[in-house]
């Protein structure tokens, strides 16, 4: 539970700070999506991404019907984008880039929530019965 705890705490305060990033400097996510068609700043971003979702993979794989799910398909989510930037860069990008311009309210009105709710999990600041 220790490493759910941290992870909880890490990915909740990733979210929220890419979420105020996002909010008050919308013009990152053009300079993102520019970025994202350099094949170099591409492999880069697909290494790290794979990097990242086998750690959290690795670490915290639980399958529970519980707040710590969140956490294990946050890794599993990281690693199939890091494998998809990396086998269809192109199409991963204008994937990502749809969705985003389709639905950016959204998904970061969800992720801010996330981010939240992981770090009252992991904070424990407001109690939670689990019913």
């Amino acid at each position: 539970m220790e490493v759910s705890l941290f992870l909880a705490k890490f990915w909740g305060w990733y979210l929220i700070l890419f979420f105020f990033i996002l909010s008050f400097n919308p013009k990152r996510i053009k300079q993102i999506f520019e970025f994202l068609k350099d094949p170099k700043f591409a492999i880069i971003v697909s290494f790290l991404a794979i990097f990242i979702g086998l750690i959290n993979i690795m670490l915290h794989n639980i399958w529970e019907a519980n707040w710590t799910i969140i956490i294990t398909l946050i890794g599993w989510a990281a690693l199939f984008k890091g494998l998809l930037m990396f086998i269809v860069p192109q199409k991963a990008t204008q994937s990502i880039e749809f969705i985003n311009i389709r639905f950016v309210q959204a998904v970061y009105i969800f992720l801010f929530m996330c981010g939240l709710y992981l770090l009252n999990m992991g904070y424990g600041l407001i109690p939670y019965q689990g019913y």
